[in-house]
C-alpha cells in the first residue's frame, strides 16, 4: 500500500499552470528521489505533499489521509509523521543547535524536560553532531547546518522524512557522508524519503526510484536503472548535462553578434 498517493494534481498560480495532473505512488519505505531541471514543479510537489498550499484540483492522500480535503484537525495529525529539511536549513540562529532539535517536541509533545534532553542528544547523535549541541548554527559548517536540519525533521520520530537538496552547496566529501545518512536513516527506521537534488551522483547513490519534472509533468518514473538507460531526449538532456541553447546554436550566436555590434556603435 502507498504511503502517499498523488491522483491528477494540477496546481495553478495567477492562472499559470506549474503542475499539470501528476499521478505518482510512494511505497512505505520507499526513498523517492525527484529530478528536475530549476522551474519545473518540484518545490512546488514538496509543499503540497506538506499540506502547505491546495492545489486547484486531485487528491494527496497521505497515509490513507486526503489532505487537500481533510480537516484542520487532521491535517495537523497528519503533518506529525512527517519530518523536513528545507535547502537552506532553517535552523533558527538565535537558538543552539540542541534548542533547534528540542523545538518541535517542546511544542508538540507533553514529555519531561529530561526525556526531550535525552531524545534530542539521540537525534545528534544519530546525525554526528551529539558534541556540537551547544553551538548556534552560524558557527556550524555548511555541512554540520545540513545534519543539524535533518536532526531537526527526525526529532518527532516521523514516518515520512522530505529532504530539499540536502546536499546543495556541500562540497563532494561531505555531500557523500550526507548521501550515506540518509541511507542509514532509511535503513535503521524504515521511514518513507522523499528527496529533492540536482546531485545526479546522489540520486543514483540513495533512490530506490527516481521521478523526473519536465514543465510540471512527470516525463519519467522508475528504477534507477530505467531512468539511466531511457532514451527521452528530455531525459537524456538532463543526464547528460546538455545546454537547452544547443537545440539551436545558431540564435546564441546571433545574439552574440547583435551585442557586439551594439557595443561597438557605443564606443
Amino acid at each position: 500500500m502507498a504511503t502517499i498517493s498523488i491522483r491528477d494534481l494540477v496546481v495553478e498560480y495567477d492562472g499559470r499552470r506549474v503542475l499539470d495532473g501528476l499521478n505518482l505512488d510512494i511505497a512505505s519505505g520507499e526513498t523517492m528521489v525527484l529530478l528536475g531541471g530549476s522551474g519545473s514543479g518540484k518545490s512546488t510537489l514538496l509543499r503540497q505533499i506538506l499540506g502547505l498550499e491546495r492545489p486547484k484540483s486531485g487528491s494527496i492522500v497521505v497515509k490513507g489521509v486526503d489532505i487537500t480535503k481533510c480537516s484542520p484537525s487532521e491535517l495537523r495529525k497528519v503533518r506529525h509523521s512527517i519530518g523536513a529539511a528545507f535547502q537552506s536549513a532553517a535552523l533558527f540562529n538565535s537558538l543552539t543547535i540542541e534548542e533547534n532539535v528540542a523545538l518541535p517536541l517542546r511544542e508538540h509533545t507533553v514529555l519531561a524536560p529530561s526525556v526531550i534532553d535525552l531524545m534530542v542528544w539521540m537525534k545528534l547523535a544519530v546525525v554526528g553532531l551529539a558534541d556540537f549541541g551547544n553551538l548556534h548554527p552560524q558557527e556550524l559548517s555548511g555541512g554540520m547546518k545540513k545534519r543539524g536540519a535533518v536532526a531537526r525533521a527526525l526529532s518527532l520520530d516521523p514516518e515520512i522524512l522530505i529532504l530539499d537538496e540536502p546536499s546543495a552547496g556541500l562540497d563532494p566529501i561531505v555531500a557523500a557522508e550526507l548521501d550515506e545518512l540518509i541511507l542509514l536513516l532509511r535503513q535503521t527506521f524504515q521511514m518513507t524519503v522523499i528527496v529533492v537534488t540536482h546531485e545526479m551522483a546522489s540520486a543514483f547513490r540513495i533512490a530506490d526510484r527516481i521521478a523526473m519534472l519536465y514543465q510540471g509533468s512527470f516525463i519519467s518514473v522508475g528504477t534507477k536503472e530505467e531512468v539511466k538507460t531511457s532514451r527521452d531526449p528530455r531525459v537524456r538532456r538532463f543526464l547528460d548535462r546538455v545546454p537547452a541553447s544547443m537545440d539551436n546554436p545558431a540564435t546564441i550566436a546571433t545574439y552574440f553578434h547583435e551585442y557586439l555590434g551594439r557595443k561597438e556603435a557605443f564606443q
